[in-house]
């Protein structure tokens, strides 16, 4: 559908865009370079917390779900694209559980369930009071998230919500390893950031 960019545009300079015009490039050389719809508009020093904060808006619905924001950080270029006829789709977003130290999605059991009682009421015709809850509801509260074919090479997207599951399969077999060994074996971190959205 596309978005007009230029609440994009204002938003950044606010948050620490440096214009274009005043950019000095051998003062900064590791700003990175702000694009908006393909359209180099500044640099900014901070671009990690640039990219949560947008993130972050993105998820709460500040910022229209179609937005798309991809951050290179080989290129040092952040790329935000609010056009229209990009192919996206969505993702269950996985969320860091510091508690339990492993990842897992933030959508529950309890929203589906709301998801498939809000279903069985328009199908039934009744509860017209009752509070409808629908596919905007979990793009609204931050559960699912639309990423275009950029965007989605930046970000880990499990194929399934078991892969999510901490190795504790691998933690066991390392009893066999000889504690006197210099080299330890080392298990790969898996940081997914989504997860795939099965039709099933």
């Amino acid at each position: 559908v596309g978005t007009d960019p230029m609440p994009i545009i204002t938003f950044l300079s606010e948050w620490g865009m440096e214009p274009l015009e005043d950019y000095v490039p051998h003062q900064s050389p590791d700003a990175t370079r702000v694009f908006v719809n393909g359209v180099w508009h500044g640099v900014h020093r901070n671009p990690a917390r640039l990219m949560e904060t947008l993130r972050t808006l993105r998820r709460k619905g500040d910022i229209n779900p179609e937005v798309s924001m991809i951050r290179d950080i080989r290129e040092k270029e952040l790329k935000i694209f609010t056009d229209a006829g990009r192919v996206y789709r969505p993702l269950f977003i996985v969320e860091d559980d510091e508690s339990l130290g492993h990842k897992e999605l933030k959508v529950r059991k309890g929203h589906i369930a709301k998801l498939m009682a809000t279903e069985y009421q328009d199908i039934e015709g009744g509860f017209e009071d009752a509070e409808e809850y629908t596919w905007s509801s979990l793009l609204n509260e931050g559960l699912v998230e639309y990423i275009d074919a950029e965007e989605e090479e930046s970000i880990l997207i499990a194929m399934q919500p078991e892969d999510l599951e901490p190795a504790e399969a691998n933690e066991a077999n390392d009893l066999d390893v000889d504690p006197a060994k210099r080299i330890r074996v080392s298990h790969h971190a898996t940081t997914f950031t989504h997860c795939e959205i099965h039709p099933s």
